[in-house]
């Protein structure tokens, strides 16, 4: 049994009666249908990884405004450090 081109399962002594032109012509329609279906997987990780991407990018750029915002928040530590350590020694 082999699979036809819309799914169903095709006994071998039918394609015999075919010949080999026949039989050819059945390998090549088959062999188009794989290509077809690797051809939509392909596509439909191809979406899936854009999408990805989009993420990724949101990701990265929270990632980089958490990043600044701890900058910015040593910087005031530091500073108000500085500024306790002064009034203590003054």
């Amino acid at each position: 049994m082999i699979w036809g081109l819309l799914g169903e399962t095709i006994p071998l002594a039918e394609l015999t009666n075919l010949g080999a032109a026949g039989l050819m012509g059945a390998m090549w329609l088959w062999e188009r249908r794989a290509s077809r279906k690797r051809e939509e997987q392909l596509d439909e990780t191809h979406e899936r990884i854009m999408a990805d991407r989009v993420q990724l990018d949101q990701l990265i750029d929270v990632v980089r405004q958490n990043a600044e915002a701890m900058s910015r928040l040593s910087t005031a530590q530091e500073q108000l450090l500085r500024e306790l350590d002064e009034k203590k020694a003054g």
